[in-house]
């Protein structure tokens, strides 16, 4: 057997709710932020590709700030939901993605009160099916770091994150 190329078309799902690709064209931004220092700017992820963080930095805030970018229209997410998600993560500091569900392909499901405050402040609220980021302070990440995946002492973090479930 051989794998055949996939063709879209009206009646083709989408592979993976988390797409990896990087988009073609990213257009403009739905949310662009100018911190401390620094700035950002997140396109939320569609159908077919991946979100894209841009950091002009080092971006750092002092205050966490979720922007809805793009409206679901499910359920209201209570703050102690098990949501399955598809999330990218990018350090302030430099810009680099630390951690991605889109690189897998593979939403991943996790209990809102078992994450980092700053990812429950970002989800809590928001209805199924929203996109969503948020650019946290360092004692909503990881205030000590978190050496292995690259997160020093007081680094901001930018998440981009689309809600596909929440069950209580």
């Amino acid at each position: 057997m051989f794998d055949l190329p996939a063709t879209a078309d009206a009646t083709t799902p989408a592979a993976s709710p988390c797409p990896s690709a990087a988009p073609a064209t990213p257009g403009a931004p739905e949310w662009t932020l100018s911190g401390a220092t620094g700035s950002i700017a997140v396109t939320g992820s569609t159908d077919t590709a991946a979100p894209v963080v841009d950091v002009q930095g080092p971006f750092s805030v002092t205050e966490t700030q979720v922007q809805t970018l793009k409206a679901g229209d499910g359920p209201v997410v209570p703050e102690t939901a098990t949501v399955s998600v598809c999330y990218m993560g990018v350090n302030g500091r430099d810009g680099s993605v630390f951690d991605s569900s889109y690189q897998s392909g593979s939403p991943v499901d996790f209990p809102l009160d078992g994450v980092i405050p700053g990812f429950q402040k970002a989800i809590a609220g928001q209805k199924v099916g929203s996109t969503v980021a948020v650019a946290m302070t360092s004692a909503d990440g990881y205030a000590e770091g978190q050496p292995a995946a690259g997160i020093q002492k007081g680094d901001t973090l930018i998440f981009a994150i689309k809600i596909l479930e929440a069950s209580n």
